[in-house]
């Protein structure tokens, strides 16, 4: 099993969504103990540049050696990494409704035409092989929930970005409320930890990710 880690906040590992996504390895580790996990920090990653803008609009990628400089040779090397992946865990908080602007570099990167999505004539199709993704959430408020304090757009637009590439099995779990002092905090780790061991990791394992 080769499991990749998005680390999006910019707390790193101090922060609610790194420990959360650290309570989502340990089960899957604990089902494949051999489980190399391999951790990007998307708050480092450049955003994308001139010569990334130019490949997306080429009818090809670039053979002049410009594919393996800047933006674009981290963007391939991103992914390289999702593609070596059989699971992917996503560290995120929620800023301002959505995804952080550490979140969505990492999709610009590996959201890209002809290595991950194809252009048909039914619009863009995944190039990816399908595997598991768990998605680690912390916000300050409640959201997706009775009596939700704010809207979430976050999980619709990773939920069809993710697709976009090929990637459709995604499950979500979330410490929510974590501005509302220590008792709430308290209580939310312990929803959110009790969601993460009742879910069946290990049931979905393919054997040949698990030998991986």
């Amino acid at each position: 099993m080769n499991i990749l880690r998005i680390i999006c906040s910019p707390r790193g590992r101090a922060s609610e969504s790194y420990r959360l996504s650290q309570a989502i390895v340990d089960q899957l580790t604990a089902a494949a103990p051999d489980a190399a996990v391999v951790d990007v920090d998307a708050t480092a990653l450049p955003l994308v540049d001139s010569d990334y803008a130019a490949t997306l609009s080429a009818r090809q990628d670039p053979t002049d050696g410009r594919e393996n400089r800047g933006a674009l040779g981290r963007s391939t090397e991103l992914i390289q990494s999702l593609q070596a992946a059989t699971h992917v865990v996503i560290a995120t908080p929620m800023h301002n409704f959505t995804v952080p602007a550490s979140l969505k570099t990492w999709i610009d990167h590996v959201v890209r035409v002809r290595s991950t999505f194809q252009i048909t004539a039914r619009g863009k199709e995944g190039s990816l092989e399908d595997r598991p993704v768990y998605v680690a959430i912390s916000s300050g408020g409640d959201f997706g929930c009775d009596g939700q304090s704010q809207p979430d757009f976050l999980t619709p637009y990773l939920r069809h970005v993710l697709g976009t590439m090929g990637l459709k099995n995604v499950t979500f779990f979330s410490v929510q409320g974590t501005a509302r002092g220590a008792d709430a905090l308290q209580a939310a780790r312990a929803q959110a930890q009790s969601e993460i061991v009742a879910h069946p990791f290990a049931a979905g394992l393919h054997p040949e990710f698990a030998a991986a």
